[in-house]
């Protein structure tokens, strides 16, 4: 396990590269907003059905998504220096954008 502030340092990188990304999709009028509520980011969808919530949980060492009725647990990845999820590899920004996709069903969403 990281050490805290390694953790801080590296989940305010990745969150804000990817707040940027969305900032940035949502420009695109890609069906959704985008929330950051004092280090909690939110996923709001236009037809309001509902919201991912991405959130740094510090004592766990992991950066948290919560979408699509499911709990999803990232754990840095030393090797690649990003977040990732064990079960698919996908990283952050990656696992974010696959989720935009398929709860809007448009899979020209782009999170650069």
């Amino acid at each position: 396990m990281i050490d805290e502030a390694t953790f801080r340092r590296e989940s305010d990188k990745a969150l804000e590269s990817l707040k940027q990304s969305l900032i940035s999709a949502e420009d695109d009028d890609a069906g959704f907003e985008f929330e950051d509520n004092n280090g909690v980011m939110n996923i709001l969808f236009e037809n309001g059905s509902s919201k991912f919530v991405i959130t740094p949980n510090t004592p766990i060492r992991q950066v948290w998504i919560s979408a699509q009725a499911t709990s999803f647990k990232l754990d840095w990845a030393e090797a690649t220096a990003t977040f990732s999820l064990a079960k698919t590899g996908e990283d952050l920004k990656t696992l974010v954008q696959r989720l935009l996709r398929e709860h809007l069903a448009d899979p020209s969403i782009t999170l650069p």
